[in-house]
């Protein structure tokens, strides 16, 4: 029988960050406090994406305050697709995604109807802090709906998946893709039951997949391969999350990235406080990657140097 210390010991042996560490070693040694805001709030990280140049899913219309819902409720009276969602949400919790209508209703993940007055009162919750991280007021966000890619469609249920990278000191250290599924009512969220892929940081290939933190080779909706799969755009989606981890200022941070149908890739979202599953995604720990770009860091490398490096870095610490 295996004994916890047994386990600890083999944890430690494989190099995998536990939460402890994470934040005692990473979040809050690198993460100034003051830069939380730039990635806790989505309409900051969009104005900082902007100021930048790094493409993000446009803005339709927002609400800050009850009475501004009048606002936002004509700006989507005649759309046929949008995402409803909070500024400070977490973890996908909040998040309409409206797919299409039906004469004066709106169709959403698993093909429920809401009426416009259903959209005003999910915003009135959203603006009352319902799903904010620390239950503050919030603000009410409508996007454009982003579209799966098509390289994406067969290894995908119902919503759209995304790119987690994980950026430390500029440099990329280990991604992954999150895959929706039916369990996950169409959400990216592994918690919930999406799929996750482990991504080969030189080449954009898949390499390794879990669910519910149990490993898997095949989507548990259309049964098609999860392995060898090249995630489209990847060398722009690493560029776009260097570039937008430099602009928070943050140190350890995750970034959210969405190769859309027609756009390409673009930002979703940042994270300074990324999950640590992307390790069972990958098969391999963290902490040889973390502990290898520490031991090399200089300043002034361009964006292609640190890629490079990252590349170098994973391939040595292969498991």
């Amino acid at each position: 029988m295996t004994t916890p210390l047994q386990i600890l010991r083999a944890l430690r042996r494989h190099g995998v960050l536990g939460i402890n560490h994470r934040n005692a070693g990473y979040t809050l040694r690198w993460n100034p406090r003051s830069k939380y805001p730039t990635v806790d709030d989505k309409l900051l990280t969009k104005e900082l994406c902007a100021r930048a140049g790094i493409p993000t899913p446009k803005l339709l219309a927002f609400a800050r305050v009850h009475f501004e819902i009048r606002k936002l409720r004509e700006a989507i009276r005649d759309l046929d697709s949008f995402v409803l969602k909070p500024a400070r949400g977490a973890m996908g919790n909040g998040i309409l995604v409206v797919r299409g209508r039906d004469g004066d209703r709106y169709r959403v993940a698993g093909g429920r109807l809401l009426a416009l007055e259903d959209l005003s009162y999910h915003a009135a919750g959203i603006i009352s802090g319902l799903y904010a991280l620390a239950g503050q007021s919030d603000v009410a966000l409508v996007e454009e709906r982003l579209e799966v890619h098509p390289e994406f469609a067969a290894i995908t249920t119902e919503g759209v998946p995304d790119v987690r990278i994980i950026v430390f000191r500029g440099v990329p250290v280990m991604a992954m893709t999150r895959l929706p599924t039916r369990r996950s009512g169409g959400r990216a969220n592994l918690h919930q039951g999406a799929v996750a892929a482990g991504i080969d940081l030189a080449t954009g290939a898949t390499t390794h997949a879990i669910q519910q933190s149990q490993p898997i080779t095949h989507h548990p909706d259309t049964n098609e391969p999860l392995i060898g799969r090249v995630v489209p755009g990847f060398g722009v989606m690493l560029e776009l999350a260097v570039r937008a981890a430099d602009e928070t200022g943050l140190g350890y941070v995750g970034a959210d990235i969405v190769a859309d149908a027609h756009h390409g890739p673009v930002l979703l979202e940042m994270n300074a406080r990324p999950g640590l599953m992307i390790q069972l995604a990958n098969h391999a720990g963290l902490l040889p990657r973390l502990r290898a770009i520490e031991r090399g860091h200089r300043e002034g490398r361009s964006v292609e140097q640190r890629i490079a490096e990252a590349c170098a870095i994973a391939h040595a610490c292969r498991p």
